[in-house]
């Protein structure tokens, strides 16, 4: 299984395989054209409230990896993230995000969940 994880921002490479945005909203200045999702299952995001939380104040990035796995078990959350492994069962999957920091960002803690 291969899950990995760069900035929606970056161009489309041959490797990325199924390309899944796991942003709630759609990355400004970007067109759908340039992006090349293949899905966006907006239910594998945070929620408006703990990314609020999140980014109120500098909060544990533990805790926020906490709290959003818990979100992720939630059973819609987690049918989408039983898909998503599915996915990548049979081939590459990038998860896409706009995030700054990739590696401390949800779409991290989605990874390190899918591969588990």
């Amino acid at each position: 299984m291969s899950v990995r994880i760069r900035r929606v921002y970056e161009a489309p490479e041959p490797e990325d395989g199924v390309r899944v945005l796991v942003d709630r909203l759609w990355p400004r200045g970007l067109s759908k054209d340039a992006a090349r999702v293949d899905e966006w299952p907006k239910g594998l995001t945070p929620s408006t409230e703990l990314r609020r939380w999140y980014h109120a104040d500098e909060r544990s990035y533990e805790e926020f990896a906490e709290r959003y796995e818990a979100e992720l078990a939630a059973p819609g959350a987690a049918e989408l993230v039983d898909h998503v492994r599915e996915l990548a069962s049979k081939g590459e999957v990038t998860l896409l995000t706009s995030s700054k920091s990739p590696e401390r960002s949800h779409a991290a803690v989605l990874a390190r969940l899918l591969q588990a």
